[in-house]
């Protein structure tokens, strides 16, 4: 096991949660302790646990997720849980996207975050981190790498210019940062771009109070790649008027998410997706498509469909384990393949491509409320959320 803990791809790339990045990996073997309370993690559908991860030391829980040979497993400081929930975390201030065989590109840099400073721009491309080249490295190690260390800690990255050009060779200094999760603007009269980065505390209030008057909602999750899936599911309800969100098989159970009823219906809704859309973004963009109330506009999402439950141990801390696989309402499960677009971009524009169709949805009779489709398997779509 290295020193730093292990991370997995689950957040936006080296710019969310320092040391350790979510996609939600979790314990189906460690329970939370009886009496303790936690907001689940990405992909976390709170399936049941037999254990608990208060009979584990620290040193014991980094071992486990060394030896166990799940990509997502994690051990978290308490520090680093109560950041990754909560919206603040150390980093270099850049989110990273890769397609399919392509190359690793910055798509996005903070406003005065180390990669800023350093003169990084969006669109250019991370050729190396600390000497390795990013693209023989899985997505996960090059986010391991990116977030392998506290504020403070450097990471050194080659980067060349989106015309090409030689390389630089920079070495950023992670730096305690404020997620910014929810930024809306408003491209058009009455529509309201929403671009929701990650799903940490409180993100689903943010955007149900964006989307209250609006005409038409562009939902943008390029390069979300996760959080609190509570969050996702309560996103989701912004939307749908109660039905399943997803399900799960855990410890050989069947379980529902559901939406709460009363969301907002007959708003066109278009869901902006990419390669960088990951775990449970995927989920709540699978949601969205399969009950037929968004359009999905873009390229392929990651492929992350893994269910984990965060287990506290004895001193806060925590660990997390793959436990199984969530599924769509319509039993699609993303893990590996991802959620294709109703709309490939296929080098337009995503943004103002998505504006043409949320133009072509609103130009039309409004939607009826969407009726909830029926799980491929399982118990019916009124069934409870766990």
């Amino acid at each position: 096991m290295p020193t730093a803990p292990r991370v997995r791809q689950g957040m936006t790339l080296g710019l969310v949660f320092g040391a350790v990045l979510f996609a939600g990996a979790a314990s189906g073997a460690w329970g939370e302790p009886e009496g303790s309370t936690r907001a689940p993690s990405s992909s976390d559908a709170r399936p049941p646990a037999d254990l608990t991860g208060a009979d584990l030391t620290p040193q014991q829980a980094r071992q486990l997720v060394g030896s166990s040979g799940d990509r997502w497993a994690a051990y978290l400081s308490p520090q680093q849980y109560a950041d990754l929930t909560g919206g603040r975390y150390a980093g270099v201030g850049l989110s990273v996207d890769r397609e399919a065989g392509g190359p690793t590109l910055v798509a996005e840099v903070l406003p005065g975050s180390p990669a800023a400073r350093a003169g990084i721009a969006a669109g250019e491309r991370l050729v190396t981190v600390d000497g390795t080249p990013a693209e023989q490295l899985p997505v996960t190690e090059v986010v391991s790498r990116l977030r392998g260390g506290p504020a403070g800690s450097a990471v050194a990255v080659g980067v060349r210019g989106d015309e090409g050009g030689p390389v630089r060779q920079l070495t950023l200094t992670r730096a305690e940062l404020a997620a910014r999760e929810v930024e809306v603007d408003h491209p058009a009269p009455g529509v309201a771009r929403i671009a929701v980065h990650a799903f940490t505390e409180g993100v689903a209030d943010q955007v149900r109070a964006a989307a209250a008057d609006a005409r038409g909602v562009v939902l943008d999750l390029r390069g979300n790649s996760g959080g609190l899936v509570a969050e996702a599911v309560a996103t989701a309800s912004v939307f749908l008027d109660g039905g399943p969100v997803a399900s799960y098989q855990a410890n050989g159970e069947h379980r529902e998410l559901t939406a709460t009823g009363g969301g907002s219906t007959p708003v066109p809704l278009v869901v902006l997706v990419d390669g960088g859309t990951m775990s449970a973004a995927e989920l709540l963009a699978g949601a969205l498509q399969d009950r037929g109330r968004a359009v999905l506009v873009g390229s392929r999402t990651f492929g992350k469909g893994t269910v984990q439950q965060p287990s506290r141990l004895a001193d806060g801390s925590v660990l997390e384990l793959t436990v199984g696989r969530y599924q769509t309402p319509a039993g699609r499960s993303p893990e590996g393949t991802g959620v294709q677009p109703d709309v490939p971009a296929a080098g337009e524009d995503p943004r103002a491509l998505a504006l043409r169709v949320l133009e072509g949805l609103s130009s039309s009779a409004p939607a009826s409320p969407a009726a909830p489709a029926a799980p491929a398997s399982g118990p019916p779509a009124g069934s409870a959320a766990p």
